[in-house]
C-alpha cells in the first residue's frame, strides 16, 4: 500500500531544508528510543542544530513527527504482511504479523498508547500509520477466516487494539521481557474457530 508522506511538504525541499528535516528525524528517532515518544521537542531541535520554529515548520505537532519517525518501521511491517499473504497457513501468518506489531509498538515507550488513540481519531497525524496497518491486517485476517481457522466474529480493529494493549502492558513491566509473548499467545487462543460451532 502507498506510504503517506503527510509530514513532508508536497513540493521538493531546498537542500538546506532537507538537511534540517533529515537531522530532525534522526534526532527524534534517537530521543524517542531513549526517552519515549514524550521526549522534549525542544531538545530534539537543539540536538539537530535548529530552532524549535524550524521543527514545527516541518512537523506541526508531535504526532506528525512520530508519523515521520515510524515510516521506516511501517514500511517493513507492510512488506512483511505482503509476504505473509502468500503463506500456506493463514492463521499462523496472522499470528506472526500481530507479533511483529507488538514488537514494533514496543520499540518506543508511548507508541502503543498513541496508536490506540489514533485508531478512533481520523484527524490524528498518526492516522497515516494506523490505516495502512489496519488494511494489511484485515487482508491477513480475511484469509484466515475464509480458511476456517479464525472465528468469523473477530475484527481487525479488535486485534489491533489488543496488540497495542499487550505492547502497553509490556512497556509498563520492563522487568519481564517475555510478558508480551505470553499475553499474545494467551489472547490468540480465543481466535480459533470452534469446529463444533458452525460459523465460528
Amino acid at each position: 500500500m502507498a506510504m503517506s508522506t503527510a509530514a513532508t511538504p508536497a513540493r521538493p525541499m531546498r537542500a538546506d531544508a532537507r538537511r534540517n528535516y533529515d537531522r530532525l528525524l534522526a534526532e527524534a528517532r534517537a530521543s524517542f528510543a531513549a526517552h519515549g515518544t514524550d521526549a522534549s521537542l525542544e531538545d530534539v531541535a537543539r540536538r539537530a542544530g535548529v530552532g524549535i520554529g524550524t521543527l514545527y515548520r516541518h512537523f506541526p505537532n508531535r504526532e506528525a513527527l512520530m508519523n515521520a519517525v515510524f515510516q521506516e518501521a511501517l514500511t517493513a511491517l507492510l512488506a512483511r504482511s505482503g509476504e505473509l499473504e502468500q503463506a500456506e497457513q493463514p492463521c499462523t501468518a496472522l499470528v506472526e504479523w500481530l507479533g511483529a506489531i507488538v514488537t514494533h509498538a514496543g520499540e518506543y515507550r508511548g507508541l502503543a498508547q498513541a496508536l490506540m488513540s489514533a485508531s478512533g481519531n481520523e484527524t490524528s497525524a498518526l492516522t497515516p500509520c494506523h490505516v495502512p496497518l489496519r488494511q494489511a491486517g484485515a487482508r491477513l485476517l480475511a484469509r484466515a477466516q475464509v480458511n476456517g481457522s479464525v472465528r468469523a466474529d473477530v475484527s481487525i480493529d479488535d486485534l489491533l487494539q489488543l496488540t497495542n494493549a499487550i505492547a502497553l502492558a509490556a512497556e509498563q513491566t520492563p522487568t519481564d521481557p517475555a510478558l508480551a509473548g505470553r499475553l499474545l499467545r494467551l489472547t490468540l487462543r480465543g481466535l480459533k474457530a470452534d469446529p463444533a460451532a458452525p460459523g465460528g
